[in-house]
């Protein structure tokens, strides 16, 4: 099913007890020796952390960073491929502290054409499952993603993606994965015989996780809505909450409706209002609370300027009206804003 969702054939599902971020530690030891050369795309924190984490495993990082809202341009990205030749490109599908997407599509192909043996990789904790991912036809060799957002199970699943391309590249280096817990060569034969049926031990999994997985997979998979018919139902919620905070006055932190996600909304607080003053006002909401997702800011430069509204999963596809519910907290909490 996780193959299905990422239009792929052949690409090998890694399963394993870990949030999202055991993905970064999982490309880095598999696939990256110390000196070997990684280039970031940054467009937030988690292009930041990304890179921090290849550090870590002795890679040498250069980064891409955009402006607070943009994401690398394609110039700066050719630019950088015909410097230097790097082992991996990593791109943060959705980053979760801006609201911003990147052209995956694009970026692969450009790698593709100017650095052809290059891996890319794409960080998609965020964009399973609400944003299309063709893992095949866009040349994707890793994805990373997790349980929680899209795929809307709780959070404590690492899930990854990885192309027969980069687990050669795997079998091919010269020195030992430098990870006991995190190296796909130990969890290879575990995923291999479970898509046979077969059970074999490495280490415990979260069983109660696992059948959560299996359940919200079944559902987008082969439930009434079409995976194109799910994305595109991400896309309208998105254009609707853009609609609204545009009719608030207010301003989204993308630089424009192109690099904004479809399962995310970052909004910038008025002028002369802190987000910490909305945020308590959006989760008073009563009986409706547990249907408005809403969190603070996360991006060290605007932290206190902005927040975030989600919009995905379920509560697109199967209970659309939450997104409604979302729009009025936040006019509500506008209205008690600007008459203090």
């Amino acid at each position: 099913m996780l193959r299905t969702l990422l239009y792929t054939k052949d690409g090998q599902p890694f399963i394993i007890a870990g949030s999202g971020t055991l993905g970064w530690d999982a490309v880095a030891s598999n696939l990256m020796e110390a000196g070997d050369r990684a280039l970031v795309l940054n467009s937030g924190y988690f292009g930041d952390a990304f890179a921090d984490c290849l550090e870590v495993y002795g890679a040498k990082v250069d980064q891409l960073k955009a402006p607070v809202g943009d994401r690398p341009t394609p110039e700066q990205l050719e630019e950088a491929l015909k410097k230097q030749t790097y082992k991996i490109v990593t791109i943060t599908h959705v980053d979760t502290s801006t609201g911003v997407i990147s052209d995956a599509k694009a970026i692969s192909e450009t790698v593709k054409k100017l650095s052809p043996d290059t891996l890319v990789i794409l960080d998609a904790v965020c964009s399973v499952a609400s944003e299309e991912i063709r893992f095949d036809d866009w040349g994707i060799d890793v994805v990373i993603s997790a349980s929680q957002k899209g795929i809307s199970c709780p959070p404590g699943l690492s899930v990854q993606m990885v192309s027969q391309k980069a687990l050669k590249v795997l079998q091919n280096r010269k020195t030992p994965v430098t990870s006991y817990y995190a190296s796909w060569k130990r969890w290879l034969p575990i995923m291999e015989a479970y898509n046979k049926g077969l059970a074999l031990y490495f280490a415990t999994p979260p069983v109660q996780l696992v059948t959560a997985l299996r359940e919200s997979l079944l559902e987008i998979t082969e439930g009434k809505v079409s995976l194109e018919g799910r994305f595109q139902a991400h896309k309208d919620a998105s254009a609707k909450v853009r609609k609204a905070v545009k009719e608030l006055n207010l301003q989204i932190v993308p630089l424009n409706a192109s690099a904004a996600a479809n399962g995310m909304t970052a909004v910038y607080a008025p002028d002369g209002i802190k987000a910490a003053d909305i945020v308590p006002k959006l989760a008073a909401r009563g009986d409706t609370s547990k249907n408005v997702f809403i969190a603070a800011g996360l991006h060290k430069d605007i932290k206190e300027r902005y927040f975030r509204l989600g919009h995905m999963g379920p509560s697109v596809v199967s209970r659309p009206s939450d997104v409604d519910k979302i729009i009025d907290a936040l006019r509500d909490a506008m209205k008690q804003v600007n008459s203090n």
